[in-house]
């Protein structure tokens, strides 16, 4: 982009160009004011050198999160041609349309709700760290929900309902500690609702009808306040699950 920083190439130029410019100097009678310019060449070659390494090693965190959003643009189908603007050569993804960043320009919002997409989601995911909102409900998306989602410690809400996700609901969801709405209904999700999930004190709203679960419902932690319609619609699914009288290992699950 026009007007950001120069990049490793070009720093690269402009060091060997200052490295020729003294060799010029050196093979000539050295005045003081060329000694006063070999210096200052001396310290510009440093800094160089310096920005070089950290260019190379400290890539920013907006672009890392740029590589995952694009990772995901990679794997979907996209009809509506909503994710066009998803350059990967801008400097960051806050340009982007459905991304929102904070004003450190770093993500916290991807709405792509009712965007006609299909395909499956992407462990890249997981590294935006700062991420709070993931909408994705109401698409064609398929596969399993990645665990690495349970790397999205600032997520706030999950909204992948009414799409085609199969699999577990991952556990590692339950170290989504800020973690207020979690929609997953209307998929086709198998096996037991993980317990860790009762872990999520700050969980409001919990749905998850409408799949292929199975076992029994907990009714400890967080998941004590959710009414059985949370839960509805999943023919496998018993419950709730009576303490000292149904164990949560039991139910149709094979």
């Amino acid at each position: 982009m026009k007007g950001e920083k120069s990049g490793p190439v070009e720093q690269l130029f402009t060091l060997l160009l200052v490295l020729y410019w003294m060799k010029n100097c050196l093979s000539r009678p050295v005045s003081a004011k060329k000694i006063e310019f070999l210096e200052m060449a001396i310290w510009a070659i440093f800094y160089l050198v310096a920005s070089l390494a950290f260019s190379s090693t400290s890539p920013s965190q907006s672009n890392k999160e740029g590589d995952a959003l694009y990772a995901l643009r990679r794997t979907v189908k996209d009809p509506a041609n909503v994710l066009q603007s998803w350059d990967p050569t801008l400097v960051d993804p806050c340009t982007w349309f459905h991304v929102t960043c904070d004003s450190s320009n770093r993500v916290t919002r991807l709405d792509l709700g009712k965007a006609k997409l299909s395909g499956s989601l992407v462990p890249e995911l997981g590294k935006l760290e700062h991420l709070q909102y993931l909408e994705l409900y109401m698409n064609n998306l398929e596969g399993q929900i990645p665990e690495e989602l349970g790397g999205l410690k600032s997520l706030v809400s999950l909204d992948l309902f009414h799409n085609n996700l199969t699999g577990q609901i991952p556990p590692s969801l339950s170290k989504l500690f800020n973690l207020k709405f979690l929609r997953l209904n209307n998929n086709r999700l198998t096996g037991r609702i993980p317990r860790q999930l009762t872990t999520l004190e700050n969980l409001k709203i919990l749905n998850i009808s409408n799949n292929n679960l199975c076992g029994t419902i907990p009714i400890s932690g967080s998941f004590s306040k959710f009414s059985e319609e949370s839960f509805g619609n999943n023919p496998r699914l018993e419950g709730p699950e009576l303490v000292g009288f149904v164990r949560y290992d039991t139910g149709n699950c094979n």
